[in-house]
């Protein structure tokens, strides 16, 4: 049974009751016959040929409120292009594919470099990137949802539940994130339970009172995949390229939006998808390269606030945070027990002493490159660059389609 309880600085929405799903997207179509709503899904080739995907089309084919569904693909050749192609026609028109790989891509890609603007090297930032400019060229969507490829249990209540509070009649919202627990026979979602949410704590005990902090702590699920935003509110964000997106889009929509305009929504009852890999001995991969990221998102968001590290505040924070990760432990093992979940306290303490290590490299990489960014630039600066811009991705586009 959910509860109604509100906590933080953004509203939440929970799942209070089952509605039938025909009736919230019967209110969703009305509602966008004036907020239009174009869907993005990131995807690699790869989840063409998974488990999830198929099933994904198969329940998206039955979705009418959509205004256009936008597919931006990664690591794809001609060949596997084309197949993409056979692989969405199911899905209800109008939809596109942006082929990343493809040479006329490839051509803006180069061109915005020259103009000195570096969309950064191929990933899931750099794909919702071009989406989003695709999206805002055509300029017939005031809605832009986004979830990820590989959900094993996908249902069209979770798209709905996230496009509703963007649409309502009266109190639209800005921006939309949704939330969910990540359970099976044993609790999930090992990156938010174990590292952000210890981390952010740690922080703040730290730090002291920091908005910024307070707000990344209302979210449920922080790095859930599933968000959804306002196309006057896309132009001004920037993009992480890297394992950090969820992170830092939260963090621009901390910057650019009234927090009573900001939501988030229980949009399932039961959510799995693609478990990431520990790799113990190498943290350029898997959870541990996700979570290196993740803080150095975090940290490199809080110096922009006037926060300053040196290497004694990391070692502070490694301390901190190990000790908040092992009492969240404990939490979760009762928690379980009393669920009857499986719940294996020694392995989470090992992930959360690699955790630790993540910690570090963040700091490091930090105090070595204060100045790196890792954010592709809006869409405002790129339109200030070059007005043509949106044509050339559109043609670019309709031509790869074709």
């Amino acid at each position: 049974m959910a509860d109604f309880f509100q906590n933080g600085e953004i509203v939440t929405l929970h799942r209070l009751k089952e509605r039938k799903i025909e009736i919230i997207e019967d209110e969703i179509y009305e509602a966008s016959r004036k907020r239009p709503v174009t869907l993005i899904l990131p995807s690699l080739y790869s989840e063409l040929e998974g488990p999830a995907l198929g099933n994904i089309v198969k329940k998206l084919s039955k979705v009418k409120y959509l205004n256009e569904i936008v597919i931006t693909m990664g690591r794809t050749n001609r060949e596997q292009f084309e197949y993409a192609k056979k692989f969405f026609e199911p899905l209800p028109k109008p939809w596109s594919i942006i082929w990343n790989d493809g040479e006329r891509m490839k051509t803006i890609y180069n061109h915005l470099k020259k103009l000195g603007i570096n969309p950064g090297p191929q990933g899931k930032g750099m794909q919702v990137w071009f989406a989003m400019g695709y999206i805002l060229g055509k300029g017939d969507a005031s809605v832009i949802g986004l979830h990820d490829c590989d959900i094993l249990t996908f249902e069209r209540q979770l798209l709905a539940r996230l496009i509703y509070p963007m649409v309502h009649a009266t109190q639209p919202f800005e921006f939309c994130k949704g939330y969910y627990a990540r359970i099976t026979e044993k609790l999930n979602g090992r990156v938010t339970r174990l590292f952000l949410t210890p981390l952010i704590r740690a922080l703040k005990q730290i730090i002291g009172p920091n908005d910024y902090l307070d707000f990344m702590d209302s979210f449920r699920y922080a790095l859930a995949g599933e968000f959804a935003m306002s196309t006057a509110l896309a132009p001004r964000l920037r993009i992480p390229g890297d394992w950090g997106l969820e992170v830092g889009v939260l963090s621009e929509v901390y910057r650019n939006v009234v927090h009573t305009q900001v939501a988030q929504v229980d949009i399932a009852n039961i959510y799995d998808h693609k478990h990431q890999k520990i790799t113990w001995d190498d943290m350029t991969q898997g959870l541990l390269k996700m979570s290196t990221d993740i803080a150095k998102s975090l940290f490199k968001n809080l110096t922009s606030h006037g926060i300053i590290f040196t290497n004694e505040s990391f070692i502070t924070l490694k301390s901190t945070y190990l000790h908040i990760a092992k009492d969240f432990i404990d939490r979760y093992s009762i928690d379980a027990a009393l669920n009857g979940l499986e719940h294996d306290r020694h392995e989470e303490s090992q992930i959360v002493e690699s955790y630790v290590q993540c910690i570090i490299k963040a700091g490091q990489e930090l105090l070595e490159f204060p100045f790196e960014s890792d954010y592709l630039v809006n869409w405002k600066r790129v339109i200030d660059a070059d007005k043509n811009i949106y044509s050339m991705l559109i043609d670019a586009v309709k031509k790869d389609n074709a």
